[in-house]
């Protein structure tokens, strides 16, 4: 499955809620750096889909998502289109940024402040030292239902993902760095020549 999803680090600090703490990520966060892990279970609790890699991102629009394993693929938003790289199909696609965003996990963490322009917030609860929020989009064209992030002492740590078909993905991140200083070429795609390019 193809996740379009960027996570982020919050300041290290005691917040109310996970509201509270998806906010202040929001207003505090503008690069990151991190490592990811990622499940995918289908709606009788089956794995389908296990992998990891390496994302990067600076707000608004730009981001750079590297799976590593178990194929390589590359997603790539240069703030005004999406490119998606599948090196075994040697093919690009590619989309303009406001239609691959819209109500996502990408506008939800990528975008700008305006979060609950696109999404209903309500707080999660706490559990295993988690503090949870949960964001619905406000419209149904979207690829997801729900998706519900984590913070554990004000660091996002886990996002949680629920589609229209039952799935779920569970993406934890690793060696977050907030803020790092990141090369503006990241954030530039050009397809491989020979590649097939698709899209808008």
């Amino acid at each position: 499955m193809k996740i379009l999803a960027l996570l982020l680090l919050l300041p290290s600090m005691a917040l109310a809620s996970g509201v509270d703490s998806l906010h202040n990520f929001l207003l505090h966060s503008h690069t990151l750096r991190a490592q990811f892990t990622q499940m995918v279970v289908d709606r009788n609790g089956k794995q389908v889909q296990n992998a990891s890699g390496l994302m990067q991102f600076s707000r608004p629009g730009k981001f750079r998502w590297v799976y590593e394993k178990p194929y390589a693929q590359l997603i790539v938003g240069d703030g005004v289109k999406v490119w998606m790289f599948d090196a075994d199909l040697n093919q690009v696609t590619v989309k303009k940024l406001d239609k691959a965003l819209g109500s996502t996990p990408a506008a939800l963490l990528a975008g700008n402040n305006e979060i609950e322009r696109n999404f209903d917030l309500i707080d999660g609860g706490r559990g295993e030292g988690l503090e949870w929020v949960e964001a619905s989009p406000r419209t149904q064209d979207g690829s997801f239902e729900k998706i519900r992030l984590a913070f554990r002492d004000g660091t996002l740590a886990v996002m949680e993902l629920r589609d229209h078909f039952g799935q779920t993905t569970t993406i934890r991140f690793l060696q977050l760095e907030l803020n790092p200083k990141l090369a503006a070429k990241l954030f530039v795609f050009t397809p491989p020549a020979g590649a097939d390019v698709v899209g808008d």
